[in-house]
């Protein structure tokens, strides 16, 4: 038995000894080779998809990956950036080219469409109470002429003895009429009392924000400051020297504005025009 089990060894020895090298190789060489053709395939494959990837339409998905994958916060800081920047440029060029004020337009032509229509009255008068010339050709700026006072009055008289058929003064009328008063100062001749002060200014209430009404027209202010030269025993100035010395514009302004203040903190007389 023993000897029967030493054959069968040595015969499967002898069939090892025995197989051919060469085909045990090959078989080793087929599978090395199958090993780097798959190894090939592998890196083929790799080089392919790297040159998929490296064409356009991937590398703009990249891109867009990219973008979505960056914090939402930084875009949001750079348009508001923009934004403000963007308002910060339309500001400058509002401020460089101020429009005109749709306010400021509609006083324009309220004033305007106002003295059109008080001038139109005026020249309707037939008592030749007041003739207007526009100074300049200028609107907003009249000479008045007042042609008539009581004629049982002080003034009166001496208008008629100096040959003085009327007195002159300029009304200027702001922006904002006839929301706001205009302002009147008498030219000649030169008076005295009256509350006619320096410059020719007028001391009445009415000429002052506080006194005056949208109501009132240039006719009844008019007939109101007659009524004021009788009341405070106004004269025309015959003293030599004075009586040629004109009124001033500046002067006018600078008194108007002291006489204000002094009765808004003392308070105001007005004549009625019945005492006139």
């Amino acid at each position: 038995m023993a000897t029967l089990l030493r054959k069968i060894g040595l015969i499967r020895l002898h069939d090892r000894d025995t197989e051919d090298p060469k085909h045990h190789q090959g078989s080793l060489k087929g599978t090395k080779g199958n090993q780097k053709n798959n190894n090939i395939k592998h890196c083929n494959t790799n080089n392919n998809e790297s040159n998929i990837l490296s064409t356009p339409e991937i590398k703009t998905k990249k891109s867009e990956q990219s973008s979505k994958d960056k914090p939402i916060g930084k875009d949001k800081q750079g348009k508001e950036m923009k934004e403000k920047q963007q308002v910060g440029g339309g500001k400058a060029t509002s401020t460089s080219l101020p429009p005109l004020a749709p306010h400021r337009q509609h006083c324009t032509q309220v004033r305007t469409r106002r003295l059109m229509k008080e001038l139109q009255e005026i020249r309707r008068l037939g008592d030749n109470f007041i003739t207007v010339e526009l100074a300049d050709d200028n609107l907003f700026d009249w000479n008045v002429k007042l042609h008539q006072v009581d004629k049982d009055s002080a003034l009166w008289q001496d208008m008629k003895e100096t040959n003085t058929e009327y007195i002159l003064l300029n009304v200027s009328f702001p922006d904002n009429f006839p929301f706001s008063p205009p302002f009147m100062r008498v030219l000649s001749p030169r008076l005295e009392n009256g509350y006619v002060l320096d410059g020719g200014a007028i001391c009445m209430e009415l000429l002052t924000p506080r006194g005056w009404s949208s109501a009132y027209t240039v006719e009844a202010v008019m007939r109101q400051f007659a009524a004021s030269l009788v009341k405070g025993q106004g004269r025309i100035c015959r003293k030599a020297g004075k009586s040629k010395k004109a009124f001033s514009r500046k002067e006018a302004e600078a008194t108007f504005k002291s006489l204000v203040k002094t009765h808004e903190k003392y308070g105001w007389v007005s004549p009625p025009v019945s005492d006139g």
